[in-house]
């Protein structure tokens, strides 16, 4: 009787295996709500103080200095407190913890300790924030949502673009009405192209006037062409339709100025002119010279409309978005500026520690670190900044080449015309040889 029942509860607890493998892959939040949560709750439950005491955020009642006569002694906190914590409250990705801090604790400490949490509550990754003084966050991702992020949904809104999911599960957005330029730096096959074609795809049908600027010969976003009502293929082209937009967005500002508005979203319905996103592939190649003297005026002249139209060009619907390899100030002074205008920051995996330093730096230290530790399998991961200062973890939409082409194609007749750019751009007679 005794074997049969042995071999009875190893058949049950396979099955139990097998049935609890197949829910983890299949309904990883079902598996997380029945199996994960319990147990992580446990371990933060019954952890807390250990961790606080080894990270130094458990604190004594009694002060650790003392007289002793008339010397004065320090020695080891007496009794250590560690801070309150409320129950750990489920969500669909992890959970959260309150942190009730004690007088003359800070969030510095807790940032800290952000690595120690995740080891010992085992969980993907924990973020600190604070709602509210005196308080902290402590939001625990139980498994990395961007290994397959799917695709969230947003409202459609003009200059809304839906590029992927946040690292929080929500949709990733880049909406040019509330930030009007973006910066997107990435390494070679670290997804920024793919992110380009997302961009591209969500506008397209939009009434919106795409403009290329692709001074690898066009090799990018000459696929999308037929939704363009610009493409520049050179630097000498560059300054043509730059050149062009700022004549235009000088003619936007009258428009603005005699109606006694202060942008082109308050002028009346029949006034408004078409919103203008120009995309910028490779911008190392508008700032690198050959040393002649032809290529550093070209070189300056495309620094400084680019920095005009990141100046002005918000509150007249022009927008900016800029992606390159890398971007550092050895490009020149104009980069620095110019970055300065880019509110939106993309960072891809990168070869080099200072473009994620130029892009996320003067943002947020953390994310710099974040950034650097993206691999090459992380294809599409990036860290994004929000609108309110924030930054996460992100992961673009897939978008195949056919796809983002055909989408083209199929708005092409919807295109706005530039007239002041194809002007720029016709090729005097004689000189198309």
């Amino acid at each position: 009787m005794g074997p049969i029942l042995l071999a009875l509860g190893l058949a049950v607890l396979a099955w139990v295996v097998v049935v609890g493998d197949l829910v983890r892959r299949y309904r990883p939040v079902w598996h997380w709500y029945l199996i994960g949560y319990p147990a992580t709750a446990y371990r933060v439950v019954f952890t807390w103080r250990k961790v606080a005491m080894l990270n130094d955020l458990a604190v004594s009642k009694r002060p650790p200095r003392g007289l002793l006569g008339d010397l004065g002694v320090k020695g080891d906190p007496l009794r250590p407190v560690a801070p309150r914590i409320s129950f750990p409250r489920a969500n669909r990705m992890g959970l959260t913890v309150l942190v009730r801090l004690h007088a003359g604790q800070t969030p510095a400490t807790f940032l800290k300790a952000a690595d120690a949490f995740v080891h010992a509550w085992k969980v993907h990754a924990v973020r600190v924030t604070s709602p509210e003084r005196g308080l902290l966050l402590l939001t625990a991702t139980a498994m990395d949502p961007l290994l397959r992020p799917g695709l969230a949904s947003a409202p459609a809104e003009l200059l809304s673009a839906l590029i992927g999911v946040l690292e929080s599960g929500g949709a990733w957005v880049m909406n040019l009405r509330v930030v009007p330029h973006w910066l997107i730096v990435g390494a070679t096959r670290s997804g920024k192209s793919t992110l380009l074609a997302r961009l591209i795809t969500q506008l397209a049908a939009q009434p919106v006037a795409l403009v290329g600027i692709d001074c690898k010969g066009g090799m990018e976003l000459g696929l999308f062409a037929d939704r363009l009502s610009a493409l520049a293929t050179c630097r000498r082209e560059a300054v043509a339709v730059l050149s062009a937009l700022v004549v235009d967005m000088q003619d936007r500002m009258s428009a603005c100025r005699s109606a006694g508005v202060r942008s082109i979203w308050e002028l009346p319905d029949k006034l408004p002119p078409v919103p203008v996103v120009v995309i910028v592939d490779e911008i190392a190649e508008l700032y690198l010279s050959d040393g002649t003297r032809e290529g550093k005026a070209e070189a300056e002249q495309c620094s400084t409309l680019l920095l005009r139209i990141g100046q002005l060009g918000a509150a007249l619907g022009l927008h900016l978005v800029v992606a390159g390899q890398r971007v550092g100030s050895d490009l020149g002074p104009g980069v620095t500026a110019l970055r300065a205008q880019l509110g939106g920051r993309i960072c891809h995996r990168v070869n080099d520690p200072g473009t994620a330093e130029m892009t996320l730096g003067d943002l947020n230290k953390d994310a710099v670190a974040v950034a650097q530790s993206i691999t090459a399998e992380e294809r599409g991961v990036a860290v994004c900044t929000g609108p309110g200062g924030g930054w996460s973890r992100a992961r673009s939409h897939l978008t195949p080449t056919e796809e983002a082409v055909s989408t083209a194609r199929k708005y092409a007749a919807t295109t706005p015309e530039l007239p002041a750019i194809d002007r720029a751009l016709e090729v005097p007679k004689g000189d198309d040889k």
